[in-house]
């Protein structure tokens, strides 16, 4: 059986995409519309997308007319994003614990629970600091993590998922710091194995990252409908934050 590291091979393998194909583009664009109506931009602004997969919400941001850089840890995320680009939409590999660029960007947008994938709290801080140097002065930061607290309440321990005729079994549990999900399935005569792993970011550790990197809270939403945060009920945990 092979084993594949975490945030490594799982995000570039086509089998993350099968088992996520539900997550469409409808999704997206409901969340974006609705960041937009709240942060009422420019039309001059530009955008950074961290953490930006194949692109989708970058892809939608820029339809609305802004400029948008996308950047990505997977060079096959990138190669397919960039299909899409043109004068106001390009795309990077990069890791988000580096800074892309200093002072360049109005809005930072990390979107649908990319981050939390590190062992430790010094390489999450590193990417808040590299975010809030690649802010131009008053630039917002908006991050989109899962709410730990109903997660791991409501962890469903084991499920099956058959998807394209692949039988996807899945284990979920919480080992106290990283919320885990083991993924094993057969294809083609082969078995696989992955592991998701993000850590339990609790709201006042976010909290003490932010102000280490020169940012001011703003909002703290619970929902893509940016309704408010309850630690015990809300599915997400949305952050505005202002340098």
């Amino acid at each position: 059986m092979r084993r594949y590291e975490w945030f490594g091979d799982w995000f570039a393998s086509p089998y993350y995409f099968i088992l996520y194909k539900n997550r469409d583009n409808r999704e997206a664009q409901f969340f974006i519309d609705n960041l937009l109506e709240l942060l009422s931009p420019i039309t001059s602004a530009t955008f950074m997308d961290l953490a930006c997969g194949k692109g989708r919400h970058s892809i939608y941001l820029n339809s609305k007319g802004f400029d948008v850089t996308g950047l990505d840890l997977q060079q096959g995320n990138v190669a397919h994003a960039n299909q899409f680009a043109n004068e106001k939409l390009r795309f990077f590999e990069h890791d988000m614990r580096k800074v892309f660029k200093i002072a360049a960007f109005d809005y930072v947008f990390n979107l649908f629970t990319s981050f939390g994938y590190f062992d430790t709290k010094a390489e999450h801080l590193q990417t808040i600091e590299a975010v809030s140097k690649s802010l131009k002065p008053g630039g917002k930061f908006v991050l989109d993590f899962l709410n730990p607290y109903t997660v791991v309440n409501n962890l469903a321990p084991e499920e099956t998922k058959t998807l394209e005729g692949i039988h996807f079994h899945i284990r979920k549990y919480f080992d106290g710091e990283f919320i885990l999900k083991d993924i094993s399935f057969e294809d083609e005569g082969k078995s696989f194995q992955f592991q998701e792993k993000v850590k339990a970011i609790r709201r006042v550790e976010f909290l003490e990252y932010f102000e280490k990197a020169g940012l001011k809270l703003l909002e703290v939403f619970g929902s893509y409908q940016l309704n408010k945060y309850d630690p015990d009920l809300s599915d997400r945990l949305i952050f505005v934050v202002q340098k």
